[in-house]
């Protein structure tokens, strides 16, 4: 047994329990910058409610900042709101809002930089170029923060969530809306974005570059510009996410550029103009997905190898798969596809002869986009009707060998 005041001095170096104190700090003429110099480390700003015309707030110690009823930090469009620069800060509670807008600088309204063990939670982040913006950040939480803007170009406007060269975040229950990209990685690992909704933002829903190792589940991504896009990365996982109304000229569910050793399983893609969009893609296991009423299921291009398609449901698409060439190196099997008219004689539930998934009238349009003016017209059902009969545009490569026939339930 310790002798009693022994312990009692260990106590005492205990990190946080070294007398402590909360604070609480009133609006007035930078009171919030004044409180954080004059804190100690460990201590606990309880910012009072009100408006406080504040920018430039630095927090370069490890401090706990809790606003009471959201006081409303105001950046009053003169430049970047809060800096957070020291480890193991917490940020929750404040109504962050109005930051500056710069053509040579990431205006944003809360930075971590050059910091780990952040959490930034429950804040709102109103009409600023950048919400939240990590930069050489580790083993860092951004949780259950709304953020919005009113963006309406990609030139003059910023993300929601931008993360750039960092490590083990965790990206969790966010409402982003209305920026450039709703969550944005670059040059990020092992990190996870879950349970976010991300919506109505110009370009991207969720924007990856260059980042290894990473996975996204259950969140929602729904009337972006352009949907999701996943580039130059590999080691993704992309689980139980929902797709939904992504339409435009230049519009997908997902867009995969240059991604390798990747998984997409038990997502939604709903009404989107392409679900799935792949470019130069090797090695991704699309297994148990549902393609619903998109304008094309999947889009894979001749470029794309080595990927297996695997129990997914393809029904309601205008087109369920198109390519863009007569080479294919990819595997289907298993799949459900509601345009299969094949037979089961020995009811096993799979059907007996193979299923060709491209329309040759999608082959057509992805030569002539301009034919898509004729589609669903009384020459393009002859046109499918012949190449059925004589198959001479669609590449036989591209089958399901071992259709179901009934759908999975997935």
């Amino acid at each position: 047994m310790l002798p009693y005041k022994l312990i009692i001095v260990l106590l005492m170096f205990l990190p946080g329990l070294s007398w402590a104190k909360s604070i609480k700090v009133y609006p007035g003429r930078n009171s919030f910058q004044k409180a954080i110099n004059a804190a100690k480390r460990n201590d606990t700003l309880l910012l009072q409610p009100g408006v406080y015309k504040e920018h430039d707030i630095l927090i370069n110690k490890k401090l706990v900042v809790i606003g009471v009823h959201y006081p409303v930090i105001d950046g009053e469009h003169t430049s970047q709101i809060i800096f957070i620069t020291a480890d193991s800060v917490i940020l929750q509670g404040l109504q962050v809002q109005n930051t500056g807008r710069s053509s040579m600088t990431d205006m944003a309204a809360i930075r971590v930089q050059n910091a780990n063990h952040v959490i930034v939670r429950n804040n709102k982040a109103f009409n600023n170029t950048y919400g939240i913006y990590l930069q050489n950040a580790g083993f860092t939480v951004v949780q259950n923060n709304i953020i919005q803007a009113n963006s309406e170009d990609e030139l003059n406007s910023g993300n929601g969530i931008h993360a750039w060269k960092c490590h083990d975040l965790i990206i969790t229950g966010n409402d982003v809306s209305g920026h450039r990209d709703g969550i944005y990685f670059e040059f990020v690992t092992t990190s996870a974005i879950t349970g976010n909704v991300s919506h109505a933002n110009v370009r991207y829903g969720l924007h990856f570059m260059f980042s290894h190792n990473d996975t996204y589940t259950n969140n929602r991504f729904s009337d972006n510009g352009s949907g999701v896009a996943v580039m130059y990365s590999k080691g993704v996982t992309m689980t139980g996410n929902i797709f939904l109304h992504n339409w435009g000229d230049a519009a997908y569910g997902i867009l995969l550029k240059e991604i390798a050793d990747s998984k997409i399983n038990h997502n939604q893609f709903l009404k989107n103009t392409v679900g799935l969009y792949m470019e130069s893609t090797t090695n991704i296991a699309v297994g148990d997905n549902q393609f619903n009423e998109n304008g094309w299921g999947i889009k894979v291009m001749a470029s794309c190898s080595g990927s297996n398609f695997t129990r997914n449901n393809f029904t309601g698409n205008s087109f369920d798969v198109a390519t863009n060439g007569t080479t294919m190196l990819n595997h289907f099997s298993e799949n459900f596809w509601d345009k299969y008219d094949g037979y089961d004689l020995d009811k096993n539930g799979t059907g007996d002869v193979p299923y060709y998934p491209v329309s040759v009238y999608s082959v057509v349009s992805e030569r002539v986009p301009t034919a898509m003016i004729l589609y669903r017209s009384f020459l393009t059902g002859i046109m499918e009707q012949v190449e059925k009969v004589m198959p001479s545009i669609i590449p036989d490569q591209l089958k399901d060998d071992t259709p179901r026939m009934k759908k999975w339930k997935l």
